[in-house]
């Protein structure tokens, strides 16, 4: 029975696992791979360009993971490249590759996969009808769409299988699914896409489906024709059947159903049993092709430039009014920014989240009452520009700090400041603007594949 060996180096490129984890998994391995970037941390990473991970912790586990590979002569997958798998992202990355490749005298074949979209591209789509919403999706428009700071398509398996179809060793992919990276070696060597989601799943977080993940490490499966076993190989750490199956619910909308860009992985019927105190094989997982391929695309837009003011509150007194004290504060904001900028109050925003009352949450909090002593509050302040949202701030917090109230006579100061200046210049404001898929034809489409000779 033909079966595939998959690593996983750890659930995100930077985060780090152990040396000996990652050598003892890949013996015998037919590939590793590695997500490398997520939506979590936001729209700003998109938008700006930006790496979450610093460039000496992606080196580091880059050079492990490609030394590793080099020396097993198997593949080394790499997905969604420097947080948000754009352009810059993918290309400071490879220079990182490349630069791992003369300090250890490394010489390996290297395809990097472009996802990232032309804004005119994604209008003209648009405009032919092939964009279809998903939940909650922003509306779109002909002109929002061209501003759009940067626009990527979440790969699926597809140009992982050509880049490797054209020889690559390393590959790194701008943004693409999660799952994707460790699907496409599987799927190449004859193994029931079911199979290979649904295990692709469970490695894509590295050890996070361990029963207790005590830090970040690899992970390994090894998947056949009926199912796969999945063990990690810190001694550490153990898998039971019910660390796997709610890692197998991790981020998912629907407890079972799992789209990716051909079909729709279902594990409703899939069964967990533990082979051993730490392996766990998963069974019934079934896959069920889509009528047609679809992308999915994010992208950011710039808003504007933040200003953030930080204080605490602990008056009794503010506290036992402080939605009302919060409106009449900013009333009084709006007046004089005004009277001091003239600016109407549709030309920026301001936003007051309150820790320890709602400020997780906000109008879902189902119990939004203080019972502490005190709360800590953050004012938002976002404006067409950074000296605008900078004046907006100094204004905001000076006129909170002594607003007063009705209990009291003369200058009161409510706020307390934790730092000097009391406001912090944030830069550029990003919100994601696209959450459409598209429809296709053919995979490759919406990518570029480069191949080189790394040495």
């Amino acid at each position: 029975m033909t079966s595939v060996k998959a690593v996983a180096a750890t659930g995100q490129l930077g985060t780090g696992f152990k040396t000996e984890s990652l050598e003892a998994a890949a013996v015998g391995a037919d590939f590793i791979a590695c997500d490398a970037g997520s939506t979590d941390p936001g729209p700003h990473y998109l938008g700006s360009g930006d790496t979450q991970s610093a460039e000496a912790a992606v080196k580091r586990d880059l050079s492990r993971i490609i030394a590793t590979a080099v020396k097993h002569g198997i593949p080394a997958l790499i997905g969604s490249a420097g947080t948000a798998g754009g352009r810059p992202h993918l290309e400071r990355t490879a220079n990182i590759v490349r630069e791992i490749a003369r300090e250890q005298n490394l010489r390996f074949p290297f395809a990097t996969i472009d996802t990232e979209l032309s804004p005119d591209l994604v209008a003209d789509a648009y405009a032919r009808g092939e964009l279809k919403p998903l939940p909650n999706a922003p509306e779109l428009t002909d002109a929002g769409i061209r501003s759009m700071s940067r626009i990527v398509a979440m790969a699926g398996p597809e140009p992982f299988e050509a880049a490797l179809n054209q020889g690559a060793q390393i590959v790194l992919s701008g943004r693409s699914s999660d799952t994707s990276l460790y699907v496409a070696v599987p799927h190449m060597k004859g193994i029931p896409m079911g199979v290979a989601y649904h295990a692709g799943k469970i490695l894509e977080c590295g050890a996070a489906a361990a029963k207790l993940r005590l830090y970040p490490d690899s992970m390994a499966a090894i998947l056949d024709q009926d199912g796969f076993v999945i063990e990690p190989p810190n001694p550490d750490f153990a898998c039971t059947p019910q660390s796997v199956a709610a890692h197998t619910l991790y981020e998912n909308a629907d407890p079972f159903l799992l789209t990716e860009p051909g079909g729709t992985l279902d594990t409703s019927a899939s069964q967990y049993t533990a082979i051993s105190d730490r392996a766990v094989r998963v069974t019934n997982s079934q896959y069920i092709p889509a009528e047609g391929y679809t992308v999915r695309l994010e992208a950011a837009s710039m808003r504007g430039y933040r200003t953030v003011v930080l204080a605490g509150i602990r008056d009794p007194l503010l506290l036992m009014q402080l939605d009302d004290y919060i409106a009449s504060a900013g009333a009084s904001i709006a007046k004089k920014v005004l009277d001091s900028l003239g600016l109407e109050s549709n030309q920026y925003t301001i936003r007051w989240l309150v820790y320890g009352k709602d400020a997780t949450m906000g109008p879902l909090e189902p119990t939004p009452f203080i019972e502490g002593h005190e709360v800590g509050v953050v004012i938002d302040i976002v404006a067409a520009d950074q000296k605008t949202a900078s004046g907006i701030a100094s204004i905001a917090w000076h006129t909170t700090l002594h607003h007063p109230i009705k209990e009291y006579s003369g200058l009161i100061s409510s706020l307390a400041f934790p730092f000097s200046p009391p406001s912090f210049d944030a830069g550029p404001v990003y919100e994601f603007s696209i959450n459409h898929v598209w429809a296709i034809e053919d995979p490759l489409s919406m990518c570029t594949i480069s191949l080189s000779d790394v040495h």
